[in-house]
Formats: structure tokens, C-alpha cells, sequence
């Protein structure tokens, strides 16, 4: 009777600290007090500045669409090419000098510029040394889409999504988002800078999430999930996969018990 008191002790705690919280797999949860208030989301991060390999879509139109024709490219390379390939071909790399190259226009720096200094910049060679005022010149620059890698127990791969901003509620759906097993509670983003990399850390159970100056993502961010400790203790997903494999577990411990007192 002794061992069986133990058994099932043990089977108590075990149950108790392996089944998953319904607290732990809930995005944005909010406080009781908070619940159906305005929340007040402060735009805390920081205008993206273009870095080595970022991909650009560069369009100029004018008047004279025959003129601005020198300067926009065209695809030769795979004229079949659409979407994503298409950019590779289409677009404009920043090399490791920090350089695009623009038909007719010759190189230009962009390393550390925003989006609309680089169409100011271009604006201005191009009144300078092409075009009058008269000609209306109409300079588009955008990122080619939003870059961005996930691993660990979110689904891995690249992604790109073809808008001006993302979130990382958006970029985790569109992984397939995070696994069951998955800690919502500290996920991890490895961020480009100009000097190198940093990891930051954001809490996605809590409402507090979107005031973080991370919840929006940028190119080339690496989002990484970590796996919660139920994963490595092997005992399910859910609470009736678990129920099963502790079930079994102390029904060897007890037919092991009752063949050592029969020995």
C-alpha cells in the first residue's frame, strides 16, 4: 500500500507541472481590468535604414515616357520570371560597399539612407542632370518586400511579405505559426545592424506586446522560438497525451512493484 501512495504522488505532481496552460499558448492576453479599454500603442520603433543585400524596386515615371524608359530596368535576364524571382532579376542590391547600380545614373550610395531619402537623393540627380522641373518626375522607391527567416518550433524557412510594414503576430501566421510546444512567452529576434547583431526579446502572451519597439519586424530579422521544458520531458501535447504516457509509466513502476514482492 506504501508504494502505491508513492505511485500515485508522484503521477500528481508529474501531471501537474507537465500539462501545458491554456496561460502559455494564448496570444495578447489582457488584464482583467484592461479588458475592453483602448490600448494606447506608442510607435516606438525606429525608421529602418537600408543595410548590405536589402533588395530595392526603383521605378521612375515622367511626362515623357519614352526618356524615363533609359532609366527604369528591364528584365532580359528571365523575362518569364513573376514575383519573387522576378525582383531578384528586377531589383536593386545593396553590395557590400553600401552601392546600387541605376541605368544611366551609375552607382549610387544607400547605406544607412530610408526609402524616401534614396528617392529625394535620386529625385535631385536626376532634375540636375536629366530632366526639368516641367517633366512632373515621379520617383517610386520601395523594399522588395519584408525578408525574414524563422526556426525552432515556429515553421522555419524564409518568408517574405510584399508590404510596407509587418508585425510579428503577422510574420509568425504567416510561418504557420508556433507550435503548441512553442514559448510565446520569450521569443527571440536576431536584428541587423550596421555594427553587427543584437538579440531582443518580446513577450507575446502578454497585450503589452504591440507597445514593444520589436513588434514590428525588419528585413532580415532572424525569429527564433524556443521549445517550452514539456518537450523535453516527452509526455504530449495535450493533457490526454499526457494522462497516457504517465499512465503507462506507473503501470510499469506497479507491475515492477508486484514482481519484486513476488521474487
Amino acid at each position: 500500500m506504501k508504494y502505491y501512495n508513492i505511485i500515485l504522488f508522484v503521477f500528481l505532481i508529474f501531471s501537474a507541472t507537465s500539462c501545458i496552460s491554456t496561460k502559455k499558448l494564448t496570444y495578447l492576453q489582457e488584464n482583467q481590468e484592461e479588458i475592453d479599454s483602448l490600448i494606447a500603442v506608442q510607435r516606438v520603433q525606429q525608421t529602418y535604414r537600408l543595410q548590405v543585400n536589402d533588395l530595392l524596386s526603383i521605378r521612375v515615371k515622367a511626362l515623357d515616357q519614352e526618356l524615363v524608359g533609359i532609366f527604369n530596368p528591364i528584365d532580359n535576364n528571365n523575362p518569364n520570371a513573376t514575383g519573387e524571382e522576378k525582383l531578384y532579376y528586377d531589383g536593386f542590391r545593396v553590395d557590400p560597399h553600401g552601392n546600387i547600380r541605376i541605368p544611366t545614373l551609375g552607382e549610387m550610395n544607400v547605406l544607412g539612407f530610408t526609402v524616401e531619402e534614396v528617392r529625394k537623393k535620386i529625385e535631385a540627380k536626376l532634375l540636375e542632370e536629366y530632366f526639368r522641373e516641367e517633366a512632373n518626375i515621379f520617383v517610386t522607391v520601395k523594399l522588395a518586400g519584408i525578408r525574414y527567416t524563422t526556426i525552432g518550433e515556429v515553421g522555419s524557412g524564409s518568408q517574405v511579405i510584399y508590404k510596407d510594414e509587418v508585425s510579428i503576430m503577422e510574420a509568425i501566421a504567416n510561418a504557420g505559426d508556433i507550435t503548441t510546444l512553442g514559448d510565446r512567452t520569450d521569443v527571440m529576434i536576431l536584428r541587423q545592424y550596421p555594427g553587427g547583431h543584437k538579440v531582443h526579446h518580446i513577450d507575446l502572451t502578454n497585450i503589452d506586446a504591440v507597445k514593444s519597439p520589436y513588434y514590428y519586424i525588419q528585413p532580415n530579422d532572424l525569429i527564433m522560438v524556443k521549445p517550452l521544458p514539456q518537450k523535453s520531458w516527452g509526455v504530449g501535447e495535450t493533457g490526454l497525451e499526457t494522462f497516457t504516457t504517465i499512465a503507462s509509466i506507473v503501470s510499469l513502476f506497479g507491475t515492477l512493484i508486484i514482481l519484486s514482492q513476488r521474487l
